[in-house]
C-alpha cells in the first residue's frame, strides 16, 4: 500500500489539480498533473460508480495503483498525480501490464512539465 504521505488528504487538493492540472489520456486511464509547493509527491485515484458499481470492484482498482504507484515512485518530484479510471477492465489486467501503462504516465508528465 502506498504510504499515506504521498496521497490526498482533501478534496482541496484534488479539486486544485482537476482546475490547474494538465491531463494526459489513455482510452482506459487519464493522468492529471500538477507542480505543488509542498516538497513531496502525492497521489489520487478516482474510480466512479459510472465505471464500476461495485465498491469492493473500485477499490480493488484502487489498491492496484496504488502499488504499482509505490513500486515506482519518482525521486526528487513535487508534483501532485490524479489517476482517472475509464475503464473497468483495469481491474482484469495483467498487473505488469498495469504498470508499464502508470510508468509510462508519470515518465510522460516529467517530461512535459519541464518544457
Amino acid at each position: 500500500m502506498l504510504a499515506k504521505k504521498y496521497r490526498f488528504h482533501s478534496r482541496g487538493g484534488v479539486r486544485h489539480t482537476y482546475q490547474n492540472g494538465r491531463t494526459i489520456r489513455r482510452p482506459q486511464i487519464s493522468l492529471i498533473y500538477t507542480k505543488n509547493e509542498r516538497g513531496f509527491l502525492r497521489f489520487g485515484v478516482v474510480v466512479s460508480k459510472k465505471i464500476l458499481k461495485s465498491a469492493v470492484g473500485r477499490n480493488r482498482i484502487r489498491r492496484r495503483i496504488y502499488e504499482a504507484i509505490r513500486l515506482n515512485i519518482p525521486k526528487n518530484a513535487k508534483m501532485d498525480y490524479l489517476f482517472i479510471i475509464y475503464s473497468k477492465d483495469i481491474k482484469d489486467m495483467p498487473f505488469l501490464e498495469l504498470e508499464k501503462l502508470i510508468c509510462s504516465l508519470i515518465k510522460e508528465s516529467m517530461v512535459q512539465s519541464t518544457k
